[in-house]
């Protein structure tokens, strides 16, 4: 059985105010053409589908465009997508019951029942293979918010020794959730039949991108450990960091995101993850790189002078779309102030098929300052700001527990203004 994995779409992604729609569209175009070339029996999609909670309607017609598309050219293919922390779980899962005539199968929350049990049936999907044979089962987990795995009434049935060594309430909650959904597939499988597990989370381990990768819910403290998947998952497909790698082992995989999402994230190898099973294991991996539509290119650090003879050397095609003029960022070491910077800049780039972002300024540091002395908020993200801010008030950092309550103040900011408009 053959499957494509892939996560961290963000369709919709505004890039330093400006919208990707097209390099977003030439990315799934590819996919679909990679999913027949290969004849894919199913495509994974682990998480963060879209940016934001409430996308653009260009943004979600990306989205059912292509699942209309990849039906009409691969009737038997099945899609399974599960909701990421930049998705709601509810919008992911508003269509659910349309798609599933197109052979989709959408997850956006976890349910529980009167009895307290974890709803873990919904979350498993069977995978076919082209005569209709179940093959494997997906265990379809989105991300886990805490008010979906905390509480009293979750913590009641919990054994004495269980997650003993889990740091808080919460992580405690996503080991569980784990540990039932396989517990429950263990039971659904027969001889022969493969578990594929996918869920959007932090595994201890991994890295991540600081610049773009939302520091959510105890800023990295909500990472869980890859021994939560047992030898007899043939594979784990995740979502939720950007940089493709696996973790520990062959099996346990990043896809990452198909794009760069920051300027950060250039040199990263952007890619989806060819996985191909053998009855219950996991025969061969393969990443299949992805075109980038669209170029990048850092100019920088270095002195003004050195950047402007930088700017007049980058090549550039005026005869392309200007949705597909590359992106550029340019940082300049200065002195002094030049109050003309961005003049200049502009300058050396007029005529140029290039579309200038982010131009950042890198003042001296103060003698006796172990900071620069201008602070791109842009870079620094609400948390790093709040720890300063903290810092700077009383005179030492803040402990675990207030970063815990902060994170999950943003969290209530972020879900609240999913409610706001859903």
């Amino acid at each position: 059985m053959r499957l494509i994995h892939t996560a961290d779409w963000h369709l919709g992604q505004s890039f330093h105010g400006q919208e990707r729609h097209a390099e977003h569209r030439a990315f799934l175009a590819w996919l679909l053409d990679t999913l027949v070339e290969r004849q894919a029996d199913a495509l994974l999609v682990a998480g963060d589908i879209f940016d934001v909670v409430n996308p653009s309607l260009a943004a979600q017609g990306l989205l059912y465009d292509f699942i209309v598309d990849a039906h009409r050219r691969l009737p038997g293919l099945q899609i399974v997508l599960i909701a990421g922390n930049h998705d709601s779980g509810n919008r992911i899962e508003l269509p659910a019951p349309l798609m599933r005539r197109l052979n989709t199968h959408a997850l956006g929350r976890v349910y529980w029942r009167d009895d307290g049990d974890l709803d873990a049936e919904r979350l498993l999907v069977p995978l076919t293979d082209a005569e209709g044979e179940t093959r494997a089962w997906c265990l379809a987990l989105p991300f886990l918010r805490p008010a979906e795995v905390t509480g009293a009434g979750l913590r009641a049935d919990q054994g004495d020794n269980e997650d003993d060594d889990a740091p808080n309430d919460y992580v405690a909650g996503i080991n569980r959730v784990h540990t039932r959904l396989i517990e429950a597939a263990r039971a659904r499988r027969e001889p022969g039949q493969a578990l594929v597990a996918m869920s959007h989370a932090h595994l201890h381990g991994a890295a991540v991108s600081e610049a773009s990768e939302r520091p959510i819910v105890i800023g990295g403290e909500e990472s869980i450990s890859a021994a939560l998947f047992p030898d007899d998952i043939a594979y784990v497909a995740l979502g939720h960091l950007h940089r493709a790698q696996q973790v520990g082992e062959d099996r346990i995989r990043y896809s990452g995101s198909p794009l760069p999402l920051d300027f950060s994230e250039v040199a990263y190898p952007h890619q989806v993850v060819e996985v191909l099973l053998d009855g219950e294991a996991l025969a061969t991996t393969e990443a299949l790189p992805v075109p980038r539509p669209v170029a990048m290119h850092r100019v920088g650090p270095a002195p003004l002078e050195r950047v402007l003879a930088e700017l007049a050397a980058l090549e550039d095609d005026p005869e392309q779309p200007r949705d597909r003029w590359p992106w550029l960022e340019v940082r300049v070491e200065l002195e002094a102030p030049i109050p003309d910077l961005r003049a200049r800049v502009e300058s050396a780039l007029e005529g140029k098929a290039l579309r200038l972002l982010r131009l950042e300024r890198r003042l001296p540091r103060v003698k006796g300052e172990d900071t620069p002395a201008r602070i791109d908020l842009e870079s620094l993200g609400p948390r790093k700001l709040f720890e300063r801010t903290w810092a700077d008030r009383w005179g030492e950092p803040p402990e675990a527990d207030v970063l815990a309550d902060f994170d999950r103040l943003c969290q209530d900011v972020l879900d609240g203004d999913e409610e706001v408009t859903s």
